[in-house]
């Protein structure tokens, strides 16, 4: 998994037969070098046809790279990376070929998993909802549950493990909750030159600008019913409601706006779940931790708390789902992408 934060290739192992966890294996993170993250983010907006060369040469290599660290591997399931998506426009646009990576590698790859859900109507996001039912499952869970992936773009899965399948009625609910990371970085970047608000070091020192907050939280996405989705800079607007405020003070408004806009998805959960466990980059800024602690109704906790790597658990999705594309499984459904029945998508390359 290469994500929209645009740090680096995340490659994980699971064992699984596209239903049932059976088991993880290694992992491994590539990082992107400086040089390359330019690379990608002079690519972002663009779609196919026009100069991605420079782009997916970078991707390639990177993916390469990380998955050649693997022994035994019977199946690699390629997202790429995701330049442009507009599910109701032009559709989405995930750079990477993976027919390459498969005479590269000598195994099969499954990639282009979100095209068939866009062109039966659905979002083509979020994916990870049927990996997040397995690891329910695989939890032990018998009560509703939440996952939170807090990457670029933040989105929730309401899982409910009491029912037959992920693709079940009332088994699943996912959408984007709102912009995460993605702007926290930019903001950063910009004014500082930095990666990340590391351990939201700048956030705790700032002061929430409560006018911008609440501008924020006007925009028209948040009246949207889920499933819903969003594209990396669909909230650009986020920058300029900051552009006034000290680093701090601008670092914890974004920070808690992320927050914010969880608490407005959480609202739409069918019932309220046990708990929240959250994924991703986000659960290492403690102060978004704090926040989302203080205004959702239940436990909030990262999910290394119940076995699971945080880190990792995006690309263990996309090995589990390429599984499940191999056999013929659906990988989203009305529920989480809002497709009109349940759709498997992704292309299969053999060497």
């Amino acid at each position: 998994m290469s994500g929209t934060s645009l740090d680096g290739v995340d490659a994980a192992v699971v064992q699984t037969d596209g239903q049932r966890i059976l088991g993880f294996g290694p992992t491994r993170y590539r990082g992107y070098a400086e040089a390359e993250r330019q690379v990608l983010r002079a690519a972002l907006g663009r779609w196919p046809g026009e100069d991605l060369d420079a782009a997916l040469s970078v991707l390639q290599s990177a993916h390469l790279e990380a998955f050649s660290s693997f022994d035994g591997i019977e199946l690699v399931g390629f997202h790429g990376q995701t330049l442009a998506h507009d599910p109701r426009g032009r559709g989405t646009h995930q750079l990477g070929d993976g027919s390459a990576l498969a005479e590269a590698l000598g195994v099969p790859v499954v990639w282009d998993f979100r095209s068939a859900d866009v062109a039966l109507g659905g979002e083509g996001a979020p994916l990870a909802p049927f990996f997040h039912f397995a690891c329910a499952r695989w939890i032990g869970a018998e009560r509703p549950v939440a996952f939170l992936n807090l990457g670029g773009v933040g989105n929730l899965t309401w899982v409910d493990p009491r029912r037959p399948a992920p693709e079940a009625e009332g088994a699943l609910l996912a959408f984007d909750t709102g912009p995460a990371n993605a702007p926290i970085n930019d903001l950063v970047g910009q004014r500082l030159g930095l990666d990340c608000d590391r351990d939201g070091v700048l956030a705790r020192r700032g002061r929430v600008e409560e006018g911008a907050l609440e501008l924020f939280l006007e925009e028209a996405f948040f009246r949207r019913m889920p499933p819903k989705s969003l594209d990396r800079d669909d909230f650009a607007v986020m920058l300029d409601l900051v552009r006034e405020l000290s680093d701090a003070d601008a670092a914890a408004t974004m920070t808690a706006m992320a927050a914010a806009a969880v608490m407005q998805g959480m609202e739409h959960c069918p019932e309220p779940p046990e708990r929240v466990l959250v994924t991703g980059g986000g659960r290492h800024n403690p102060v978004m931790m704090r926040m989302l602690a203080a205004s959702l109704d239940c436990l909030v906790e990262p999910v290394e708390r119940v076995g699971l790597d945080g880190d990792m658990l995006e690309a263990q999705a996309f090995a589990y789902l390429a599984v499940r594309v191999l056999r013929g499984l659906p990988t989203s459904a009305p529920g989480t992408t809002g497709v009109a029945a349940p759709v498997g998508g992704g292309q299969v390359s053999r060497p």
